[in-house]
């Protein structure tokens, strides 16, 4: 089975997102939809990634719609979580999470997870510094509740 660091995603600018780059660093993964009702997690999502980043925390939100509550282009959608929510973490062009189309990425966190579909937006990933998982979210779990598990993370060390 391939690894985390085996990924790659792209950026709503076109960019390539290697996941090697996150080697070392403790790395939030969510499913995010702009127009769902869930959508003011980013606040905290993006609270937590301003305030830890720089100790390692990076945070990568990749849109669905999937559950029909996103906008219609990756432009619209970046636009919106950058006026409404402050966004400035990356955010990818959008995926599948479920399906004959699922991204390859969550094929593997859900395997790894040992959970199967995913039933809404805004299930969060937290991959630690050795690029193994170490919880799935639900939906509704808010971003500061797992705060302490993020530090927690971001003080442990990864052997060579």
């Amino acid at each position: 089975m391939a690894g985390i660091y085996d990924f790659s995603e792209t950026e709503m600018n076109g960019e390539k997102i290697d996941f090697n780059d996150y080697k070392g660093k403790v790395v939030l993964i969510v499913n995010t939809a702009s127009k769902c009702g869930l959508a003011p997690q980013l606040e905290g999502i993006e609270a937590l990634y301003k305030k830890y980043h720089e100790q390692g925390l990076e945070v990568l939100g990749l849109p669905s719609n999937q559950f029909k509550q996103e906008l219609d282009s990756d432009e619209a959608t970046s636009d919106y979580c950058q006026v409404h929510y402050g966004v400035t973490f990356p955010m990818t062009k959008k995926i599948a999470v479920n399906g004959d189309d699922e991204d390859p990425l969550f094929t593997y966190l859900k395997e790894t997870a040992g959970h199967g579909r995913i039933k809404w937006n805004f299930t969060k990933f937290l991959i630690g510094r050795d690029g193994q998982l170490i919880h799935r979210y639900a939906p509704t779990t808010k971003p500061e509740s797992f705060e302490d598990t993020i530090v927690e993370a971001l003080s442990s060390k990864v052997s060579e």
